[in-house]
């Protein structure tokens, strides 16, 4: 069912349903009434994207890829995915853009060249640019991510210090006394990315709230590095029974270190932390975690943004995600206990 149908059976122009729908123009009581009617008799449920997109527009969204790193991580590119999904079910068009270094002229284009009717972003950091550049051009976006003081935009995050926190007193819990945080890499720190830094948080306050040891490592995002890092604290730091860790792309590779070394998990050493689902059962044994759903991540960023380019005076919405724990088979008590 579609808006001409309606402005068929009620009689009136495609232009007037439209009138009565949005409200852009005053339509009288009668005709007004007259199509309410009909959308009430045929059960019609107006098409978000075409209340948000009116006339003139691209029906297109930007999505600004990461400023920081080489490659899209796993969870990043399920971001992609599932933002590409969403809109493709809202019949909007994706145009992707990445931002930071030499690229930062296709970020500019998609500003200034009004390309796009509202903007996704992603990977945000604490101190963003990106975010001002557009809150100055008054182009409508969405935050994947949140900077340092967020209150100003629209965004879906997850709650990282919350959930590696929560992981620090699981392993507390089981009698680890001594915890390493495996976290992103050095680069993606420096450059102030904003779930390093709220992971190290949530590490550095669970742990001196339960009076246990805790060092925290930057790690690549590959398996190489993964192993690397792993090895390193077996070595250097042989009291550490347990990590956490939201580095997925780096489990393979923290998998293999440990099995090279003759640890058993969980019997000798316990592993956790935030990741994509799949990331987690693949990792032997499964992975306790906390599940990241990309995916409705990126759904929820779309409808957000369809809601901000139809409606350019909605107050900033903020969404942060905590998906549950799920207890697999990764963690153990403490050796010893």
């Amino acid at each position: 069912m579609n808006i001409g149908e309606i402005a068929r059976r009620a009689g009136v122009s495609r232009s007037t349903v439209s009138y009565a729908l949005s409200g852009k123009r005053a339509v009288s009581e009668a005709t007004r009434r007259r199509i309410q009617e009909v959308i009430d008799e045929l059960d019609y449920r107006p098409n978000a994207a075409a209340r948000a997109l009116k006339e003139g527009r691209t029906r297109t969204i930007g999505l600004v890829i990461p400023p920081a790193g080489r490659r899209l991580t796993d969870m990043q590119l399920d971001f992609v995915a599932s933002v590409m999904d969403a809109a493709a079910r809202a019949d909007l068009d994706v145009l992707l853009s990445p931002s930071g270094g030499d690229h930062d002229r296709s970020f500019e284009r998609v500003v200034t060249g009004r390309r796009v009717d509202g903007v996704i972003l992603m990977e945000i950091r604490l101190e963003d640019a990106r975010v001002t550049r557009l809150q100055q051009a008054a182009v409508p976006f969405v935050g994947i991510g949140r900077t340092a003081e967020p209150d100003d935009m629209t965004w879906v995050d997850v709650d990282y210090a919350g959930l590696i926190a929560r992981c620090v007193h699981h392993l507390a819990d089981l009698g680890h006394r001594h915890i390493a945080l495996i976290n992103r890499s050095a680069e993606l720190a420096a450059a102030g990315y904003g779930p390093a830094h709220r992971a190290l948080t949530g590490f550095t306050e669970a742990v001196a709230e339960r009076g246990i040891d805790g060092t925290d490592v930057c790690c690549g995002d590959d398996i190489v590095s993964g192993e690397s890092c792993m090895r390193r604290i077996l070595e250097t730091q042989p009291d550490v029974t347990a990590v956490a860790t939201i580095n997925e792309a780096a489990l393979p590779g923290i998998q293999r270190a440990l099995e090279q070394a003759d640890m058993v998990v969980p019997r000798d050493f316990s592993v956790t932390g935030v990741a994509a689902q799949h990331w987690a059962e693949n990792f032997r044994p499964p992975l306790t975690a906390a599940d990241v759903l990309a995916t409705d991540m990126g759904a929820r960023a779309v409808e957000l943004l369809i809601e901000k380019i139809s409606r350019s005076d909605t107050p900033p919405r903020h969404l942060l995600l905590t998906p549950a724990i799920s207890l697999r088979s990764s963690t153990g008590p403490a050796p010893g206990r």
